[in-house]
């Protein structure tokens, strides 16, 4: 009898919801003629209106220090967008966003700019029905966060009431060690609540890092594994080609471990390693980050000499091009010991992560721009294959890739054809423009549009800043005690000082290789 297949009926797809406008606001920009709301927010905000998620009854305020007026900053702002736009601009929705922008200028520290700041919420109330609701974002130096949120307090454009609501982004660091994070957390929360703060991350922004919640998650072929029983170890790469540019007297008072580590590499470390929350509701998300935050084994001195590596890069060459050593970058001293390259080994404390290492590393002029998470599971057994040509067995590894591009990769064995017994590793991989397509994004769409929401998943709560930076003081305190000898130790256009090989080769493992 011929052999009849029965396909399983398709499930009717689910009707599209319709995207969800953000409600009527202000936003207001401290630092609007900075290269953050050039580059990214103004492109972001431009984006959002173009997909239709934002409100109509929606304004902007700049404040910022240049002596300019109203349509000087429009004029600004109009080439701004021009030049960093992530798809061809549309002069309709330009004119649109335009329209709807206004400029207060002066200090941030002088209080006389913050009645002038109330009049322009007025005239923008009024003029676009924004209702009194107003998103504060704070584009300045970290130096600027209190003393702003003081000046508005003093004017109430921190209080809530009458249905109106008021919220404030931070950009980070926030605080720049554990007793400065929590003297900034006490002194806003003298004028804020919980829920009106949004400390954020703009490695959140992205795609696949939201996707790893959901991969987890959604999937039940994975979360069964996800543990110290099948993990061997992971590892985390946030790696830069470029160097400190103009930012060099910044960054030379703070350092890669500062900029990178208490955000960025924790975070992903959390979202990567935490129990499934009960809801993917704020809180919820934010309980399972904190625990495992402070389930990260304290660094002892002595921790800090055997299990972090800092490096600092010299002269090289990348992409064919010769490139000066940090020293020698601008507003940098010549004998600047400020680290450039940091990598740290881990270790959570908890029934998941018992014995599984966590290793970090992260720098500037390396050999290549990418940001990944890598899962490497245990090696299969060899016994079956004892008595085969086979010599060896490579573990199966999954790879989360965050940046350029951004997808998941799994590398498993099969048997190579042929009359022998052979294995070889395969790649599968997914990669979200070849299976979504590409939306133009600048990685602050999400984040401005779940702030002006008053959705703080992406964002974080003080105890995980605070969480993040116990884990990080100890090792300032240390590097601080023995100045490094041996800076510069890397060429630029390279993986880093020796060092960090040897940080987890003493382990009996390897560093990922990178394509470059």
């Amino acid at each position: 009898m011929p052999r009849i297949e029965h396909e399983l009926p398709e499930a009717p797809a689910e009707p599209e919801k319709q995207v969800r406008q953000t409600g009527p606001c202000v936003m207001v920009i401290f630092g609007a003629t900075g290269d953050l709301t050039a580059r990214k927010l103004l492109p972001a905000l431009y984006n959002l209106a173009k997909s239709n998620m934002l409100s109509r009854e929606f304004a902007l305020i700049g404040v910022g220090r240049n002596e300019i007026s109203n349509e000087q900053f429009r004029d600004l702002m109009g080439q701004q967008l021009d030049k960093f736009a992530t798809s061809k601009v549309d002069p309709d929705l330009k004119d649109w966003i335009l329209s709807r922008l206004y400029y207060v200028s002066g200090d941030f520290q002088d209080p006389k700019i913050y009645p002038q700041l109330v009049n322009a919420l007025n005239v923008a109330d009024r003029n676009h029905h924004t209702h009194g609701n107003y998103f504060f974002y704070l584009a300045t130096s970290p130096a600027f966060f209190g003393s702003i949120v003081e000046h508005l307090g003093a004017v109430q454009l921190t209080c809530q009431e009458n249905g109106q609501w008021r919220r404030i982004v931070f950009e980070k660091p926030f605080g720049n060690d554990l007793e400065s994070a929590k003297e900034l957390n006490r002194k806003i929360k003298t004028f804020l609540r919980e829920d009106q703060i949004f400390r954020i991350d703009h490695y959140l922004g992205k795609e696949t890092v939201q996707n790893i919640l959901v991969f987890r998650f959604s999937n039940g072929i994975f979360e069964p594994v996800w543990n110290q029983n099948y993990i061997d170890h992971v590892q985390i790469t946030v790696a830069e080609t470029v160097g400190v540019e103009q930012r060099g007297g910044y960054f030379d008072k703070s350092g890669t471990l500062r900029d990178m580590v208490p955000n960025h590499l924790l975070q992903l470390l959390s979202i990567t390693s935490m129990e499934p929350p009960v809801s993917f509701n704020s809180d919820s998300v934010h309980d399972e980050q904190s625990k495992i935050l402070n389930a990260i084994q304290p660094l002892r001195p002595e921790d800090v000499l055997h299990n972090t590596v800092r490096g600092q890069y010299g002269a090289g060459e990348i992409n064919h091009e010769a490139v000066p050593a940090y020293r020698s970058e601008p507003n940098v001293p010549p004998d600047s010991r400020t680290e450039t390259f940091v990598a740290i080994r881990l270790m959570i404390d908890n029934w998941r992560w018992a014995g599984v290492p966590f290793y970090l590393r992260t720098g500037k002029r390396l050999a290549a721009r990418h940001t990944e998470i890598a899962i490497q599971f245990k090696r299969a057994p060899f016994i079956l294959f004892r008595d085969t040509p086979v010599s060896s067995l490579k573990p199966n590894q999954l790879v989360v890739h965050i940046a350029p591009d951004e997808g998941i990769s799994m590398r498993f064995g099969a048997k190579v054809p042929g009359a022998q017994m052979r294995v070889g590793s395969v790649e599968m991989d997914f990669n979200y423009a070849d299976y979504f397509g590409t939306t133009p994004n600048t990685g602050y769409e999400v984040l401005l549009y779940d702030g002006i929401m008053g959705d703080q998943t992406l964002f974080q709560r003080a105890d995980m800043v605070e969480a993040g930076w116990s884990v990080v003081d100890p090792i300032l305190d240390v590097w601080k005690t023995l100045p490094p000898r041996s800076f510069p130790n890397y060429p630029a256009g390279t993986w880093g000082p020796k060092e960090a090989d040897e940080l987890i080769n003493r382990d009996g493992r390897y560093w990922r290789r990178i394509p470059e």
